[in-house]
């Protein structure tokens, strides 16, 4: 699932790609922003960011859907 997170006063946003469902993402935002504490997601390669919630100017959580691979006839 790809996690979209616009950051304040930053003019690029950091996109992540996460192994986390769409609900578990939500929950960490929203309890990120309720605590006003951190953000703190784990991407599907390991790495962890870390965003502090005031920095938080939104949150994009992509759909769950997989990605199709073949060729698709014309």
């Amino acid at each position: 699932m790809e996690v979209t997170i616009g950051v304040k006063h930053l003019p690029r946003e950091l996109v992540i790609d996460t192994d986390l469902s769409a609900d578990e993402v939500a929950a960490a935002v929203a309890s990120a922003l309720k605590s006003d504490g951190t953000l703190e997601l784990k991407d599907s390669r390991g790495r962890q960011f870390v965003v502090p919630a005031a920095s938080v100017g939104y949150v994009e959580i992509g759909t769950e859907e997989t990605r199709r691979v073949g060729f698709g006839t014309l």
